[in-house]
């Protein structure tokens, strides 16, 4: 789950983090009131959206004075924003990040990631702070430090530290920096963070490191355990489909394909979404239903894939193992019967209680394409939307 720059500057301050003072605002009166409170020179004004690349795209404003908080203000809330990262269709601003301007004397990277190679997290440091970490990677790797974190021990001082020197922190920052690192990792690990990212990492004029931006990703099968990160939650950020989908614990997302997939089991939908790919075709969308759906629940997946405007055909791609073939087959009659069923539709069941859930589709009255195999599935459901 992603959230807000202000909100993971919120939980970095209840770890020590420094981050400058701002304040949300959701009208232009709401971000002059703000600016009034913090009664600084300059003003920054942020769109705040999941996406990275906001600066860039023009998202990012100096203010001067009041009046250029107004008018930038008025000019950022309700504009779609355009990014790299949120593809061609951009992003409403509906919020405003209001922040203290500040006396940058230096720009650094840190980040932590969790390393499935190692199973650790790993800490990533850079002195080109401000630059995507991707073209820093890949223009100057010599520039990214690392360290792999010990679970058992932490962060450690010492590391932080050499983190610290390896970047070419100034001497006199160094026990700053450490700190920040360290209440950082505290806030990576209690909030059961999958990333923490402080792009850039600052010096100041006044001897401060602070954080002046920050993106923070939290591992939704955690989150039960994070109440206070829960509320954090910002529904207009996320994909309708994909909200729907999680109130009946479907593990939907949605794709730029226009064949919908209906799958049990991430492996079996990871290999049925490729092999759309093989056969020339698009996947509109990756959803397992899971080993133990009910007529409901596949029900509502079918659904959901029919309320994707883009889809012009269906592949339901059903091994069953502990979720049995009949009861899929109940759901998509059941979809067909509660939604009007007007692009193709090519099932393939095998497994547990196949016969019966082939005869089920068979009596049902519905236009259904019946595949004996994966590829050929895959190869019908390409043909028949082409």
């Amino acid at each position: 789950m992603n959230i807000h720059e202000y909100q993971g500057k919120e939980l970095l301050r209840k770890y020590g983090v420094s981050v400058p003072r701002g304040y949300v605002a959701f009208t232009p009166k709401e971000a002059v009131e703000a600016a009034k409170e913090l009664g600084t020179a300059i003003t920054v004004v942020k769109a705040q959206i999941h996406a990275g690349g906001r600066g860039k795209a023009g998202g990012v404003k100096i203010a001067k004075n009041l009046d250029d908080v107004r008018t930038y203000s008025k000019e950022l809330l309700g504009k779609t924003l355009v990014t790299h990262q949120t593809g061609p269709e951009g992003k409403e601003i509906k919020r405003i990040l209001i922040e203290e301007g500040c006396d940058i004397k230096s720009e650094y990277y840190i980040g932590l990631v969790l390393d499935r190679a190692t199973s650790r997290i790993t800490l990533m440091a850079s002195e080109e702070g401000g630059t995507e970490i991707e073209e820093v990677a890949e223009a100057t790797p010599e520039k990214i430090f690392r360290e792999t974190i010990d679970p058992v021990v932490g962060l450690t001082a010492f590391q932080a530290r050499r983190v610290a020197f390896n970047i070419n922190i100034p001497k006199e920052l160094v026990g700053k920096t450490v700190k920040f690192m360290l209440g950082l990792y505290k806030m990576f690990v209690e909030k059961d963070c999958s990333i923490a990212e402080i792009n850039p990492l600052v010096t100041t004029g006044d001897g401060n490191v602070m954080a002046l931006d920050a993106k923070l990703n939290f591992d939704a099968n955690a989150l039960y355990r994070q109440k206070d990160v829960m509320e954090f939650r910002d529904l207009d950020e996320e994909d309708a489909k994909e909200i729907e989908a999680s109130k009946y614990d479907l593990s939907y997302i949605a794709l730029d394909g226009d064949i919908g997939c209906m799958v049990n089991g991430a492996g079996l939908a990871m290999a049925t979404m490729d092999i759309i790919k093989h056969y020339g075709g698009d996947p509109a969308n990756f959803l397992d239903v899971g080993g133990g759906a009910t007529a409901e629940k596949v029900t509502e997946a079918f659904k959901i894939i029919l309320s994707d405007d883009a889809v012009k055909g269906i592949f339901v791609n059903i091994f069953g193992g502990i979720m049995k073939c009949d009861i899929i087959a109940e759901g998509v009659v059941e979809a067909a019967k509660q939604v009007e069923l007007n692009v193709p539709l090519v099932v393939r069941l095998e497994g547990t209680n196949v016969e019966l859930g082939k005869k089920i589709l068979n009596e049902s009255g519905l236009d259904i394409v019946a595949a004996e195999t994966m590829a050929d599935g895959a190869q019908k459901i390409v043909e028949l939307v082409g």
